[in-house]
């Protein structure tokens, strides 16, 4: 025996789908993209120097757009998960507080530290220092880098330029609305 559904709990249900529909297509909006990658590889501009790369350590020109509903600030991480690190990866950039009217961070900020929007810190990479550090995988095949724009429902978080990116990673967890993320590749022969 099957009980009739009334008309208003018809419609209630219908509009729940349809606003759970519209948050899952409004979050996939959330982009990330960057010039300065050519058919999803690092240029040698981007790549670092030292280690036995010779790359010119300017960091990424990245544009970020739609955003969720809500995000009052922006953290912007480069990771490597392919490093030989034992499963850790290695993390080459960290930009926190980043305030929700910015949806990009123009390229050289590397090179030129005023080119930071202002409020915004370089925290701690795994190069050991804040600030930017390109790729340099050892020889062999390419290593991917992931490039995440984190949308965060504060306005910052309590970090500073020697914050771990372990540290900035667990304060944003808390935090998040949702990530935006483009993965490049960048490999050695020699």
């Amino acid at each position: 025996m099957h009980k009739a559904i009334s008309p208003t709990v018809a419609v209630l249900a219908l509009l729940s789908v349809m606003s759970v529909a519209t948050s899952t297509a409004a979050a996939a909006e959330f982009k990330v993209h960057g010039d300065d990658f050519k058919h999803g590889r690092v240029a040698q501009e981007q790549v670092f120097n030292g280690f036995g790369c010779s790359g010119g350590n300017v960091s990424p020109h990245l544009v970020w757009q739609g955003a969720p509903k809500g995000s009052k600030s922006f953290l912007v991480t480069i990771h490597d998960p392919d490093a030989p690190t034992g499963g850790l990866g290695w993390t080459h950039w960290v930009v926190a507080n980043i305030a929700a009217n910015i949806t990009e961070l123009p390229k050289g900020i590397s090179i030129d530290a005023s080119k930071l929007p202002a409020g915004a810190v370089q925290g701690n990479t795994d190069f050991g220092k804040a600030g930017y550090g390109g790729p340099c995988p050892p020889v062999g095949p390419a290593h991917r880098y992931v490039i995440t724009v984190n949308a965060l429902k504060v306005d910052k978080l309590d970090v500073d330029a020697n914050s771990t990116p372990a540290l900035v990673a667990f304060m944003a967890n808390g935090n998040s609305l949702g990530t935006a993320s483009l993965t490049v590749r960048y490999g050695r022969s020699k």
